[in-house]
C-alpha cells in the first residue's frame, strides 16, 4: 500500500537478518560461483544488519564457492548440512522459526538445481509471513513494521508496508554486491550444524534438464502514419527475403509458412 515519506532509517544494532544462499552457475562456462541474487541479498543484509548479518546455506559445507560469501566481509557462514537431493525446505523452515529473525532475504531463483524459483513462496506459506518479492530497498523498520521498495518493470517502484517478521525475494534492482576478496574469504568460518535428511523425492525421481528459451515473437512493424506505415512496408519488400504465394497448394503453402516460423525461433 502506498504510504508516506515519514519513517525513520533503520537501525541495524537492533535487527537481525538472515540472508539465505545458494550455489550459483557462470552462465557461459557453467562453473560454480556465488549466486548473482543471492549476492545481493548478503549486500541488502550487511547494509541492513551490519555486523550482526546472519548468513545461512543449506547444502554441502566442503562447497568451495561458499568462501566467495565468505569474502564479502562475513566472519562466519551456517551451513544445514545436506546430501544431495535432500528437501532444504522443511530443514530452511524449523531453522527460522526457532531464530528469532525479523528479516530474511533470498534470491528469487536458483541458479542450479530445480531453479523453480518457488522456495521463498514455500517458506513464506510454511512460516505464515507476508512475502515481499522484487525488494530493491528497505527504508525503515520500527514498531514491528518496515517499509520497504519493490522494483516494478520500467524502473518503477512502489512503496510498501509490512509487517515484521516477513520473507524477501531480492531484484536485481537491490544494491550491487561488493567484490569477494581472498583473504576474509579465507579467514571466515564455515559453520556445520547437523539437521533431519528429507529426501526430495520429487527431485530425486526427475530427470533435470535446461530451461528452454521462450518461443520468438514476430516483428511487428508500428507507425503512427500511413507513410511511415508506407515506408515501413517497402523496406521490408526490397529486402528480397519475402516470397508471395500464389496459386500453390494447400500443403505448400503450410511447408512455406512453417519454414518461416523456423527461421524466426516461433517453433523448434
Amino acid at each position: 500500500m502506498p504510504l508516506n515519506s515519514t519513517a525513520l532509517p533503520v537501525n541495524n544494532s537492533s535487527i537481525h537478518v538472515i540472508s539465505l544462499v545458494s550455489i550459483g552457475s557462470h552462465p557461459t562456462s557453467g562453473r560454480p560461483r556465488r549466486a548473482e541474487q543471492d549476492a545481493r541479498a548478503v549486500e541488502l543484509g550487511l547494509q541492513l544488519a551490519g555486523d550482526n548479518l546472519h548468513v545461512l546455506h543449506a547444502g554441502n559445507v566442503e562447497e568451495p564457492v561458499l568462501r566467495a560469501y565468505l569474502g564479502m566481509g562475513l566472519d562466519e557462514l551456517h551451513v544445514l548440512e545436506q546430501p544431495e537431493g535432500a528437501d532444504a525446505l522443511p530443514a530452511l523452515t524449523d531453522y527460522l522459526r526457532a531464530a528469532n529473525v525479523q528479516v530474511v532475504l533470498t534470491g528469487s531463483q536458483a541458479e542450479t538445481g530445480e531453479g523453480s524459483g518457488m522456495l521463498p513462496f514455500l517458506l513464506a506459506e510454511k512460516l505464515g509471513w507476508p512475502l515481499v518479492v522484487g525488494l530493491a530497498e528497505v527504508e525503515s523498520m520500527a514498531n514491528g513494521v518496515a517499509h520497504v521498495l519493490q522494483a516494478l518493470p520500467r524502473g518503477q517502484r512502489r512503496r510498501l508496508k509490512v509487517r515484521l517478521p516477513f520473507l524477501a525475494t531480492v531484484d536485481n534492482a537491490a544494491p550491487k554486491p561488493r567484490q569477494s576478496a581472498y583473504g576474509p574469504a579465507q579467514r571466515g568460518v564455515l559453520e556445520p550444524e547437523q539437521v533431519e535428511v528429507v529426501v526430495d523425492e520429487l527431485l530425486t525421481g526427475s530427470a533435470l534438464q535446461p530451461a528452454k528459451s521462450r518461443p520468438k515473437r514476430l516483428k511487428v512493424i508500428k507507425a503512427k502514419s500511413g507513410a511511415d506505415r508506407m515506408k515501413a512496408a517497402t523496406a521490408k519488400a526490397s529486402g528480397g527475403g519475402g516470397q508471395v504465394l500464389k496459386g500453390f497448394s494447400a500443403e505448400a503453402g503450410a511447408e512455406a509458412i512453417l519454414k518461416l516460423l523456423i527461421e524466426e525461433g516461433v517453433v523448434r
